[in-house]
C-alpha cells in the first residue's frame, strides 16, 4: 500500500467516523427530547399524585372524602389532563364527564375545582373558569 492509498484509507475511516457521529448526535437530540417529555409527565403525575393523596382517608378514621367523592376528583382531575389547554366552567365539566348539570348536582361540584386551584393543580384564568396549571 502506498502513501496515496493509505492517505485514501484513512480519509474513509474518517468519513465512517464522522457519519457514526453525526447519527450518535441525532440519536441524543431524539433522547434529550424523548427525556424532557417524561420528566414532564412525571411532574404532572406526582401533581396528581398529591391531589389524590390529600383526597385519600388519612387512616385515623377520617376521610377527607368519601370514596365516591374521591373518585369525581380523579375524573375531574383526568378530564383537565385530557384537555390541558381548555379552561371550564362548572357546567362544560358536568357535561364532559356526563354528570347532571341540574343546579343542585354543579352546587355540590363548585368547590371541587376551587380545591385543585388552591393545590396547585389547576388555574383559574377567569371567574368561574378553570384550566390546567401548565
Amino acid at each position: 500500500m502506498n502513501i496515496a492509498e493509505f492517505l485514501m484509507h484513512l480519509q474513509a475511516r474518517h468519513d465512517e467516523a464522522v457519519g457514526r457521529a453525526d447519527e450518535l448526535r441525532r440519536q441524543i437530540d431524539d433522547l434529550t427530547g424523548a427525556l424532557a417529555e417524561t420528566e414532564a409527565r412525571l411532574a404532572e403525575l406526582a401533581t396528581a399524585r398529591k391531589v389524590i393523596a390529600e383526597l385519600a382517608p388519612t387512616g385515623d378514621g377520617g376521610d377527607l372524602d368519601p370514596p365516591e367523592q374521591a373518585t369525581v376528583y380523579q375524573a375531574i382531575v383526568n378530564a383537565f389532563n385530557q384537555h390541558p389547554d381548555q379552561a371550564f366552567r362548572i357546567r362544560e365539566l358536568h357535561e364532559l364527564l356526563g354528570m347532571p348539570t341540574d343546579d343542585p348536582a354543579m352546587n355540590v361540584t363548585r368547590s371541587r375545582p376551587g380545591r385543585l386551584t388552591r393545590q396547585g393543580f389547576l388555574t383559574q384564568p377567569g371567574r368561574g373558569r378553570y384550566q390546567k396549571r401548565t
